[in-house]
């Protein structure tokens, strides 16, 4: 039997079509896999899949990361957050608290986060001392949320700079049946940044983050080809978005958000139809 990994990409709101998938998913009990990997909202809607919280992602998403406490540029232009990460995290937990319990006695659940000294992608397993500071770290936006969380001798910032699709390591971690739900559909290919003197000026206190964040899109579409030519041990199966998906980073409009919703559960049971051989 072939060790099997689930990988679900982040992409802020984007993040809403995970959030379908995992729960249809979850309508059928279906949790084949060993091990699975998360970045950033990736991260977040794994711990509501494998602690069985249907819906749960979906409100955070709908009715949290809608609300102006998190998502305020006004607060940015005055210095402050565009983001912010710690009050949906603590708010979140307090209106919709998790399942610790069938949690952390699921499989394991690793997060990708970059650290700011490196510039490049550490994966930190989620247990019950670390899960707020990890999902904290891996959903950092840069620039967008000015704190940087810190644990383990190091400081980290989004996960998704340094490796947004961690398909190569749930590969170099013994996977050969891998899963992966994407946020953009299966033709996207990340551009390059067009501003790259901005991007260095802006993230000049820490600049391997601003060199991961320049060959971020390289990286980005290496791990796609690898999805698209997995090597000849390994099966990769794919969940993406139609290319009718019209949700973006930050979209705040909840009837598209709904529908990106619908889109991701319709993926779902596709999935495991496919799946079954129905």
């Amino acid at each position: 039997m072939k060790t099997s990994a689930l990988i679900v990409e982040g992409g802020a709101m984007r993040g809403i079509f995970a959030s379908g998938v995992l729960d249809a998913f979850m309508s059928d009990n279906y949790q084949p896999y060993d091990f699975a990997i998360g970045v950033s909202a990736g991260a977040s809607n794994l711990v509501g899949y494998l602690s069985n919280a249907p819906l749960r992602s979906f409100n955070v998403i709908t009715t949290m990361a809608t609300d102006k406490t998190f998502f305020n540029p006004i607060r940015f232009a005055k210095g402050g957050n565009l983001v912010d990460v710690k009050w949906l995290l603590d708010e979140s937990n307090q209106r919709y608290p998790l399942n610790c319990n069938h949690l952390f006695s699921n499989i394991p659940l690793y997060a990708a986060v970059t650290n700011i000294d490196t510039g490049s992608a550490d994966y930190y397993q989620i247990k019950p001392g670390t899960l707020s500071t990890i999902i904290e770290a891996t959903t950092a936006l840069p620039i967008a949320y000015r704190e940087t969380p810190c644990f383990s001798g190091g400081c980290y910032t989004d996960g998704g700079v340094a490796d947004s699709i961690p398909i190569k390591e749930a590969y170099r971690r013994g996977a050969r049946d891998i899963t992966v739900i994407l946020s953009h559909p299966l033709s996207y290919q990340m551009k390059a940044t067009k501003y790259p003197w901005l991007m260095k000026r802006l993230l000049s206190q820490y600049p391997n983050i601003a060199e991961s964040m320049l060959v971020r899109a390289k990286n980005y579409n290496q791990s796609l080809d690898f999805i698209r030519n997995p090597p000849n041990d390994a099966t990769v199966r794919v969940i993406a978005p139609p290319e009718s998906f019209a949700v973006k980073r930050l979209t705040m409009n909840k009837a598209v958000l709904r529908e990106g919703y619908n889109m991701g559960k319709t993926a779902g049971e596709e999935h495991l139809s496919i799946i079954s051989g129905t």
